[in-house]
């Protein structure tokens, strides 16, 4: 186990963000069906604006409590663990989660504050109560 770099995060994040992405056209696509092919206004359609979140949030916590893992951080060997080491539970996951979008906020500092933490940790680490660790992959 060793602490996770900041590169590492972000590399794990673009690659969650493309999944997300292609799973957000899909809810959008089926958005359109139901409106019969018509075109759709995102910034008055509140079923859609929720369907979007709701899409981000169960792609990120359904996988952050299943196995502490998304594609994207299984891709660079990061697992999110709880303190004592399990995959977080759903309150934990959901606080990661509000506490993330409150780490971009401010241009991001919440994650680039680990390279100032002794621990490492960002503010939604510390805030949920979890840790992002890595996890080198063993040479046969």
């Amino acid at each position: 186990m060793h602490n996770t770099g900041l590169l590492r995060r972000m590399a794990a994040i673009l690659y969650d963000t493309i999944l997300i992405t292609a799973c957000l056209i899909l809810v959008i696509t089926l958005f359109i069906a139901i409106a019969g092919g018509e075109a759709i206004e995102g910034d008055e359609n509140t079923a859609l604006q929720f369907a979007l979140a709701i899409t981000i949030y169960t792609f990120l916590v359904g996988f952050w409590i299943r196995s502490g893992r998304t594609l994207g951080m299984q891709s660079w060997g990061l697992q999110l663990e709880s303190r004592d080491g399990r995959p977080p539970s759903l309150s934990a996951a959901t606080i990661r989660f509000f506490a993330a979008l409150i780490s971009w906020a401010p241009l991001g500092l919440g994650f680039f504050w680990q390279l100032w933490d002794k621990e490492h940790l960002t503010w939604h680490d510390r805030l949920s109560k979890t840790r992002l660790v890595f996890y080198p992959k063993i040479k046969k």
